[in-house]
């Protein structure tokens, strides 16, 4: 499966890569014909800065960001994020003069959750939701959901990469979209042309990484 990767490079900066698989993936809840591999751009020190150098140009200029709020994993990224935006002069009402950073989990019942200890950095904030790819948006609705429940104001919605353009009238902004992908396609388990053909699932994916078949 490995040796399928392909490499597509961000137009603005050679040193941030989409790692895309193709094949016949299955998430929790759909079907897809590509598998996007964020792992380095997630974990790597200076791919997750340059990311976060891309997406600050979409806040800086009248934008005011309290907390953001990192989705599968993009916590490496938010903290740059912060640092970009802060030093870009973007606008926050904390009483700290900082942006922070944090992280929901997902109680057994796999809602999206703040601890009580954490609510205080969401309530009342205006917030930046970070995640690593907005494809169906499912993800995206469940987190406004939740930043909603718990008070929070969300601003805006930053990935790197995403086919949604807008959510619920907020703009979602990408380092890679649908342009550098444009065959990218998801389908309910029930209608994948791929299981009709009796093609076998590659691997059980999700926005942390694979598990083979």
């Amino acid at each position: 499966m490995e040796e399928r990767t392909v490499k597509i490079y961000s137009e603005n900066n050679p040193n941030i890569a989409l790692k895309i698989i193709p094949g016949h993936f299955a998430t929790n809840h759909s079907h897809i014909n590509f598998y996007v591999d964020l792992l380095t751009s997630k974990t790597r020190m200076n791919e997750a800065m340059a990311i976060a150098k891309e997406l600050k140009q979409n806040y800086v200029g009248g934008s005011v960001v309290d907390t953001i709020i990192c989705m599968d994993g993009c916590e490496v990224i938010g903290a740059y994020l912060a640092e970009e935006l802060s030093n870009a002069g973007v606008m926050n009402y904390n009483q700290h003069k900082t942006i922070y950073v944090v992280s929901p989990e997902y109680n057994s019942n796999n809602q999206i959750i703040f601890r009580d200890n954490m609510v205080n950095e969401v309530r009342g904030k205006h917030c930046l939701l970070l995640l690593a790819s907005a494809t169906t948006g499912k993800t995206i609705y469940r987190s406004l959901e939740c930043v909603k429940y718990y008070g929070g104001m969300v601003e805006g919605i930053a990935a790197i990469f995403s086919k949604a353009k807008e959510v619920e009238g907020i703009s979602v902004s990408s380092v890679f979209s649908d342009k550098e992908l444009p065959g990218y396609t998801s389908f309910k388990p029930e209608e994948c042309p791929f299981c009709k053909q009796g093609i076998k699932v590659d691997a059980m994916v999700n926005s942390f990484g694979y598990s083979k078949l």
